[in-house]
Formats: C-alpha cells, structure tokens, sequence
C-alpha cells in the first residue's frame, strides 16, 4: 500500500497537488485508527515523505482551534506546537500526557519530512515538482526555494516551547512528564 501510494504522488505532473489528494482520502481513516500503534505504524512506514508532511499537516489542522492559513513552513510546525490539542481516538485509557506524547512525536515527525522535501537531500530535493522537472533541477543544482515563513529565529522557537510547556503544565496539573521533556528537547 505504502510503495502504491508513492508511486500515486510521484507519477503525477503534480506530486504536491496528488500528495493533497491523496492526504485528503486517507485522512478520515486515520482519525478512526483507534490504536497509537496501528497510527505509529501506518506513518512511520509511509515511503512518500510529501504525503507523509500533508497527512500529518491535515492531523495539526484538525487539532486546532484556530486553523492557520500559513502555508506548510516552519512558522506553520511552531503554530501546530503552540495551537494543537489532543482529538485522535483511542481505544483504551491512554494517560493524558502519552496522548500529548504522540502528538509532539508526530510533530517531530513532521518536521523531520519537511526537512527532506525542502532542504535535506540532494536527490530528495525538489519533491514538489514533477519527477522529469526535478532530474533537470537536479542537474542544474539549483536549490530548493524556501519560503518566508521558513525564516524563523531562535527566540521563536524559544517562546513557543515556552508557551507549549506552560499549557501542558495547566492540563496535566502534575509533574512534568520526562519523556515529554526529552521529545520537547529533540523537537528543538
């Protein structure tokens, strides 16, 4: 299913605009998976890193109250982290803070595919363009263009853990999970 779907992303004159369709079937289903493990799985093992961003784009959108107009950027990753609350299914009686816990793994995860389809690899480069576009990109060496939401400092970074930490603390009224540190550490 996984090689399926990326070869669906890829074929396409449009990789982005097929990922966004492709986003949009798929994610109903991943709202009704009711197991963390069975999500984990069917995520983490997604071969399109473009699909994988506009799925879990889609996951932070629903989970925010106030859904943002940015387009897929840093700045979008740090409103998700300072704006998302937990609204995935769950099956059993998942602590409070492991739910958060998924939810900051899957913005790490996030980040992470955006990081390859904007600027990590070089073959990787360019995955928002058709596959006979990028080969000629590529050749050229010409570097992927980012985006002004893309230009985000430390101390932006800095005030949205703040803000995440503070409002976990409010919810959680107990002491600070250590494996939600350690992902906040990891998210930065």
């Amino acid at each position: 299913l996984q090689r399926m779907l990326s070869i669906a992303v890829e074929v396409d004159k449009s990789p982005n605009c097929s990922s966004c369709k492709i986003a949009d079937v798929i994610f109903p289903f991943i709202l009704n998976i009711p197991l963390r493990s069975q999500r984990e799985a069917f995520i983490n093992t997604m071969e399109s890193q473009l699909l994988r961003c506009k799925l879990l784009e889609l996951l932070f959108q629903h989970s925010c109250d106030v859904p943002t107009t940015l387009p897929l950027s840093l700045a979008k990753i740090l409103y998700f982290l300072s704006h998302s609350s937990v609204l995935l299914q769950y099956q059993d009686e998942t602590a409070t803070w492991q739910r958060w816990d998924e939810m900051l793994q899957y913005l790490s995860l996030l980040l992470m595919s955006y990081q390859n389809v904007i600027v990590a690899f070089p073959l990787a480069e360019h995955l928002r363009s058709s596959l006979s576009d990028r080969m000629d990109l590529i050749i050229q060496k010409a570097k992927p263009k980012l985006q002004d939401s893309d230009n985000i400092s430390h101390l932006d970074i800095d005030l949205n853990i703040k803000d995440f930490i503070s409002r976990m603390q409010q919810i959680l009224e107990q002491p600070f999970p250590l494996q939600i540190e350690e992902r906040l550490c990891m998210l930065r």
